[in-house]
């Protein structure tokens, strides 16, 4: 039978230590920029989001709109940081618009 730890630890020390021994944070970074995207771009350019996709910091969004991507890749750079600063850590680094 195992042996009980009386250490009292709280539940966020805990779900810390999950995620980082069962290697789930890349996973959990793909969720959360969705999410981000999603609310600070709000419907104007999420009606013409088709995908979204995170791979080794570089966010790839695919739009439907050329008028839009083109507008958007203007300001790439205040994209990324408005993610980072959603996100509290440097999540995404490049931003690419297809």
């Amino acid at each position: 039978m195992a042996k009980r730890n009386n250490d009292n630890q709280s539940i966020e020390d805990i779900l810390k230590q999950f995620v980082e021994k069962n290697n789930l944070q890349s996973g959990l970074d793909k969720v959360d920029v969705r999410e981000a995207w999603t609310n600070l771009m709000g419907n104007g350019v999420n009606n013409y989001t088709t995908a979204i996709e995170l791979k080794h910091n570089t966010l790839y969004v695919q739009l439907s709109s050329s008028v839009l991507r083109e507008e958007l890749s203007y300001g790439t750079d205040k994209i990324i940081k408005m993610l980072n600063e959603s996100l509290r850590k440097e999540v995404v680094k490049k931003l690419v618009l297809r």
